[in-house]
Parts: C-alpha cells; structure tokens; sequence
C-alpha cells in the first residue's frame, strides 16, 4: 500500500465549513487579516501487484489435494459396457457414463465432500476434507496453508514433471493464494464454500484438474 500527502494552500483567506473565505474579520481587530492557512489531505493510492505462480510450485500444490480415485454418476454402474444400441448410458462422443473412474497418479481434486453410491456399496471422502478440514467446518487463511504444507506430496498428472522427492513446498505463498480463491475474499473458508468453489473452478464436472487448476492459479 503506498500513502501519498498532498498540501492545499489558500492564500488570503481560512477555509471555514468545508469553503474558502475570501476576508476574515478578526472579533479582536475590525480590519481585514490576509490568512494563509496550509491543509494536508492523506489519500490512499492501493497497489495490489500481478502475483506469479511458478508451475511447478503450482504443481506441489496440486499433487497434495489431488487424488487417483474419483466417484462420477451412480447410475453409471448401471451399464453392461457392451455396445447396445441406444444405450442411455453412452456419451455423445461415444464414451460411456461411468460410476467412478481411477488413474495411475493423482488426477482429480473431487469437488464433492463425500459421495455414497449405496447401491453399489461405494463410498469416497474427499482428501481435502479429512485433511484440511478435520471435522471442523471452517478453517482460517493459516490453519489452511498449514495443513496444505503437511500433505503428502505425490507427482500428479498435468503440469511440469515435478518427482515425489523434489515436492518439498516450503514457501507458503501459493497456498495462501489458493485460499484467497477458494474463499472469495473471505477471513474463513467453510467446507460447503470450498465444496462450490471447487465446482465453479471445475467448471462443472466432478473433479477439478489440472488445466483448470492452473488457469485459476494464472499459470500460463
């Protein structure tokens, strides 16, 4: 934030109720006195600077909340997956709906708290609510960065190459920023808040991943 002083000077009168008075008659003295009166206003000029990620530490961030294991449409499991005509459970580009999905590496960061798909007998809690939140159901700009750099770091899909032993995350100020994002501004991030960010960020689909990751983040 940066304070910049400007001076007002009037000559040959007072500023009296907010105008300036061209002759002051002093109660004492009948005559007319020539005042010089110097006003200094204080106006706050803020300065917020472009904050810039580096990918990989974009990355570290990412490999901590993101997960190999994702819950999609239950009615997915429904499918016998053998190409029937007209099946309601294809997608338009010919793929199918599916229950749930997994990946090699860490992928998608649920957007969901828990999902239970009782007929299947499936169920998933999130990463980011039994790590961050810890049955609290909000937590402060610093109990979140603290918990984010006490994840474990696993190398995920997207972004530059970064290896489970170079994940170390010691400056804090990507967090911090994420924070900022999924809070919208706010001094606490509730669970249900982060629950619909998430889902804003992912634009609609069960996990955010990494290109919508990034592009939240800024990184180019």
């Amino acid at each position: 934030m940066r304070i910049v002083n400007k001076a007002i000077l009037l000559v040959g009168g007072i500023l009296y109720g907010g105008h300036a008075i061209e002759g002051f008659v002093s109660n004492h003295h009948q005559h007319l006195h020539h005042r010089t009166s110097v006003l200094y206003s204080t106006t706050e000029e803020v300065t917020t600077d472009a904050l810039t990620i580096d990918p990989k530490d974009g990355v570290k961030l990412f490999g901590r909340l993101a997960e190999k294991y994702i819950m999609l449409d239950e009615s997915g499991g429904m499918c016998c997956y053998s190409a029937c005509k007209d099946c309601e459970f294809r997608l338009p580009g010919g793929g199918y709906r599916m229950a749930d999905q997994s990946a090699s590496r860490p992928k998608w960061i649920p957007v969901y708290e828990e999902r239970v798909f009782a007929n299947q007998g499936k169920e998933h809690t999130a990463k980011w609510r039994s790590s961050i939140f810890d049955g609290k159901l909000f937590v402060t700009k610093d109990e979140f960065v603290e918990s984010i750099l006490e994840l474990d770091f696993a190398t995920p899909l997207g972004g530059p190459f970064v290896s489970k032993s170079a994940g170390t995350l010691e400056d804090p100020t990507g967090a911090e920023y994420l924070f900022d994002i999924l809070a919208e501004g706010k001094e606490k991030l509730t669970r249900h808040k982060m629950h619909l960010s998430l889902t804003k960020l992912s634009e609609g689909e069960a996990g955010l991943t990494w290109p919508n990751f990034s592009a939240a983040l800024g990184i180019v």
